[in-house]
């Protein structure tokens, strides 16, 4: 298991290792703050091989009275190892108990890329537990528009994770956006180099998705959902923002002029945009 990183001064979190199904997960909890109503929570599901604290400059950028849950994976962050794989379905039987250790039924889910895929399996297998759906730079699984050889070449591997030399070297043609012209910034928001955790958790996440596609069962999401989809993605080519959104009834497609990573380059936009999304 990884130490986790020192988290900003002045953030109000709570950490907790849940166990469920024999495993242990790291939750990171922002309680909510400030007067007014109390709103859904909000689940973070975050991308592959990044723990809970490279979402800490979008979770800054979300209003404080939003009460936001995330976790890590098995293997990643603060969570021990697996010791066997696991399915997608699997992760989202486990994440939806975790909720209910925390005594959280109903939650809105925000999923990034790899979390977008078990954000739309919660919202398939756990319908009535979620009240909306965001999906940024995802795809349907293994029925997606794939990316280049070049770019699922690179994918194989979590060493963008561990190494600020190479994320260096593959982020502009790997993320894409503002990455092109300043490709040091992606070793800043992975925390790459930071901490060198097992790889075994990032293999399982891969293998995780065997077999798995989110297409045919589109139609049964009934959240409201919204689309996040960068226009220059190498990772999550533009189309398959467009499967979803032809998918999914009550979805709308945001499309921004930017790359894989923006959510966490420049969060505020993206924040001021789900957080109206959600208050609708």
């Amino acid at each position: 298991m990884a130490t986790p990183l020192p988290r900003p001064a002045g953030a109000a979190l709570e950490e907790h290792d849940v166990l469920v199904g024999g495993r242990t997960l790291r939750v990171v909890r922002r309680p909510a703050s400030g007067p007014g109503a109390r709103r859904t929570p909000l689940l973070l599901c975050n991308g592959i091989g990044a723990a809970t604290d490279v979402l800490d400059p979008l979770v800054a950028a979300l209003p404080a009275d939003l009460d936001i849950i995330r976790f890590d994976p098995p293997g990643i962050g603060g969570s021990p190892p697996p010791r066997m794989p696991y399915h997608l379905s699997w992760m989202a039987h486990r994440v939806a108990q975790v909720l209910t250790k925390l005594g959280v039924y109903e939650v809105d889910v925000l999923g990034f890329s790899w979390g977008g895929m078990l954000a739309q399996q919660l919202a398939i297998s756990r319908r009535r537990r979620v009240r909306k759906l965001v999906l940024a730079a995802t795809a349907p699984g293994a029925l997606m528009i794939p990316a280049s050889p070049r770019v699922l070449a690179v994918l194989t591997s979590p060493k963008r994770h561990q190494d600020p030399a190479y994320v260096d070297a593959v982020a502009a043609d790997l993320y894409g956006g503002p990455l092109r012209a300043h490709p040091e910034r992606a070793k800043e928001v992975l925390h790459s180099g930071a901490r060198r955790a097992p790889m075994r958790g990032y293999y399982y996440q891969l293998l995780a998705l065997s077999g798995w596609t989110s297409l045919p069962l589109l139609p049964t999401i009934t959240a409201d959902t919204l689309i996040i989809a960068g226009d220059d993605d190498p990772m999550v080519p533009r189309g398959n923002a467009t499967l979803l959104e032809r998918g999914i009834r009550r979805s709308r497609l945001y499309r921004y002029p930017g790359g894989h990573l923006d959510l966490l380059l420049d969060p505020a936009p993206f924040a001021a945009e789900i957080d109206r999304f959600l208050s609708s």
